[in-house]
C-alpha cells in the first residue's frame, strides 16, 4: 500500500521541508527533483522561494507510487 501517508511519503515530505526536491529525489523522480529546487533556489532571490517549498512538500507527501 504506497499511497498518501505511506511512511516513505512522510519522510519524504520531511526530506523536502529541509530542502526543496529532497523528497522527491527519495522517492526516484529526478526530474521532479531538480525542478523543485532549481525553481526554488530561484525564487528564494526573489524572497518567492517559500511557495514552491511548500509545493515540494506537498508534493512529497501526496506522491502516489
Amino acid at each position: 500500500m504506497n499511497g498518501q501517508g505511506y511512511a516513505g511519503n512522510v519522510i519524504s515530505a520531511l526530506a523536502s521541508f529541509f530542502i526543496p526536491g529532497l523528497g522527491q529525489l527519495l522517492q526516484g523522480r529526478l526530474g521532479m527533483a531538480i525542478i523543485h529546487f532549481l525553481l526554488a533556489a530561484l525564487l528564494w532571490v526573489f524572497l518567492l522561494g517559500w511557495i514552491i517549498h511548500l509545493w515540494s512538500i506537498i508534493d512529497a507527501a501526496k506522491f502516489k507510487a
